[in-house]
């Protein structure tokens, strides 16, 4: 987690997305997508207004409006953004072909198959920092 309250889900080649967590699940705006999987806006809302026509999923259950704060020329200025959560993210994402779409496809399907087979998934990174803080005290100062 960021300074933000963000959580880093995707580390893409221009770097990590950032995206809103709240309410046990992750939120990214239609533009947030684009840059995720290497589209366009429009191409998002084609995809998303498709999968709730298919009622693949609920745009109630999937989407929601969040106020923003975001700099526009020299202002900063608070603003209604429509946010979707995982799931429709997930949906989008099997849809959108292109090479940034493949890869977190591949990450996902990566993560899910650590979660069925293990029960958890583990960032490599954080367990060594967290292991290395660890051996650094004895087993009677270790925080409880």
């Amino acid at each position: 987690m960021n300074e933000a309250g963000q959580l880093v889900i995707f580390e893409a080649e221009n770097g990590p997305v950032q995206v809103r967590l709240e309410g046990e699940t992750v939120w990214l705006t239609q533009a947030q997508m684009a840059e995720l999987f290497g589209t366009s806006s429009d191409n998002i809302s084609l995809h998303l207004k498709n999968i709730y026509k298919e009622r693949e999923l609920q745009e109630a259950a999937t989407a929601e409006d969040f106020s923003v704060v975001r700099q526009e020329g020299a202002r900063q200025v608070r603003r209604q953004l429509k946010h979707h959560n995982l799931d429709a993210i997930i949906s989008v994402g099997y849809r959108v072909s292109s090479a940034k779409a493949t890869r977190f496809r591949q990450w996902a399907a990566t993560v899910l198959c650590e979660h069925l087979t293990r029960g958890f998934t583990l960032k490599r990174g954080r367990f060594g920092e967290n292991a290395a803080l660890l051996s650094n005290f004895d087993q009677e100062e270790l925080p409880v």
